[in-house]
């Protein structure tokens, strides 16, 4: 391709706002006889000068990724993202088994013990199960 041919396709490319990678000379004869901008846009006008359509993405692939997701596939334990261990879900881990240990120990608590332990647990002062049940025995909270 002459220095010239070049000069036209960028110059095309501007008028058509598109890249030049995206532009076809048809006839280059012609093409090599313009001068100007007004020159090429007359070819454009001609269909000396032609602009590829875009080519696209295709959205076929990710509607069958969808349609198996709906039908319950591909959401497996390995198609999952993020981490294993979420912080709210192993929050809500720990909370609910600690309540569950102060439901079961609610019988035997002193009068008003429940209610103020209840709100430790949610307040986050316990580590674990064990250090709850420590935490009542040391407080003599059992009666």
């Amino acid at each position: 391709m002459s220095k010239t041919l070049k000069t036209i396709k960028r110059l095309a490319a501007k008028i058509l706002d598109a890249g030049e990678s995206r532009i076809r000379i048809l006839d280059q004869k012609k093409a090599m006889d313009a001068l100007t901008g007004d020159d090429v846009r007359g070819l454009i006008k001609e269909g000396v000068i032609v602009l590829v359509p875009k080519k696209g993405v295709g959205r076929s692939k990710a509607a069958d990724k969808a349609a198996r997701k709906r039908s319950g596939r591909r959401r497996g334990t390995g198609s999952r993202r993020g981490s294993a261990n979420l912080s709210k879900q192993m929050w809500m881990r720990k909370i609910r088994a600690l309540r569950r240990v102060l439901k079961q120990a609610k019988p035997t608590l002193v009068k008003g013990a429940y209610g103020r332990v209840y709100e430790r647990i949610k307040g986050n002062a316990f580590r674990d199960k064990k250090h709850l049940r420590e935490y009542l025995r040391e407080k003599k909270l059992v009666k």
